[in-house]
């Protein structure tokens, strides 16, 4: 892994990794460099066929209290093609992570403003402290949460999209549960203790079937049920039932054991392309 000088990665020896954003001292708000190293650092992540689930935190009060001011000062003096690169690096960013082939899970203490609601938004799940503070701050300060808005909306929903990107009210973490922003969220001083269950929970589940669900998922999308999607659907299962790790969570259950992945990290490695849909395959 690269030295970075914004993030610190953790990799647990039970299979699985957190990406730290590693500003404390500034609340672990973004800047240029942040979000360079993010790509990269995702970009690493995801080549690690071996990884189980990856998890998303913030050092320090807080998990990110959105956009650096200094980096924002800078932005305002610039053009509108060197904005646009900008643009363009963030939402790289946000589509890596929202396309992440392992499961991801952002844990959220302290205040999450602006970009850092998109962060937790392409994630697959997220859990939060209840007195953790949200908020989609941009129209305070004359900008738009564009970037980050496709995924805010598929997190909460068109209608707690428009209310709190226009009024840029502040909710906590309760509130965020009941929108749908966190799975779930519980008193600050318990978070370690429940992202610990969050944990021994993924680790009991085949990551090759965790992966495939993420595709599947993503190609079942909004759910209009056409022919090609039933075609897809069919064959994802057929693929996965003749996979090692599926022949081997069949045999499990049937002989009434616990299978090879809750053992050790790595067994029954299979390469993602043996689940790859056939050439030609329509999806």
């Amino acid at each position: 892994m690269n030295d970075f000088a914004t993030l610190d990665i953790a990799l647990d020896p039970r299979g699985f990794a957190t990406l730290w954003l590693n500003r404390p001292e500034k609340n672990n708000a973004f800047n240029a460099q942040m979000i360079r190293e993010l790509i990269i650092a995702l970009d690493q992540l995801q080549k690690d066929d071996s990884l189980r689930f990856l998890l998303l935190r913030g050092r320090g009060r807080h998990f990110s209290a959105g956009a650096d001011l200094a980096w924002m000062q800078e932005s305002a003096n610039l053009d509108y093609n060197t904005n646009l690169g900008d643009a363009r690096e963030l939402g790289e960013l946000m589509y890596n992570l929202a396309k992440f082939k392992a499961p991801t899970l952002a844990v959220v203490q302290g205040a999450a403003y602006g970009g850092a609601l998109g962060l937790i938004s392409c994630c697959d799940m997220a859990i939060g402290a209840e007195d953790a503070q949200f908020c989609l701050s941009e129209v305070k300060i004359g900008l738009a949460p564009a970037v980050i808005s496709p995924f805010v909306v598929q997190a909460i929903g068109e209608r707690h999209a428009r209310r709190y990107a226009l009024t840029a009210e502040r909710f906590d973490g309760t509130r965020a549960r009941e929108i749908g922003l966190l799975a779930e969220c519980y008193p600050a001083a318990d978070l370690e203790q429940h992202l610990e269950h969050w944990i021994v929970n993924l680790l009991l589940n085949s990551p090759q079937a965790m992966r495939v669900s993420k595709d599947l998922l993503r190609e079942v999308a909004d759910g209009e049920l056409t022919p090609a999607l039933r075609r897809y659907c069919e064959n994802a299962i057929a693929r996965i039932r003749v996979s090692a790790e599926g022949q081997e969570g069949l045999r499990a259950f049937l002989q009434k054991r616990e299978p090879a992945w809750r053992g050790k990290p790595g067994t029954l490695s299979q390469t993602p392309q043996d689940l790859r849909a056939p050439q030609g395959e329509s999806h």
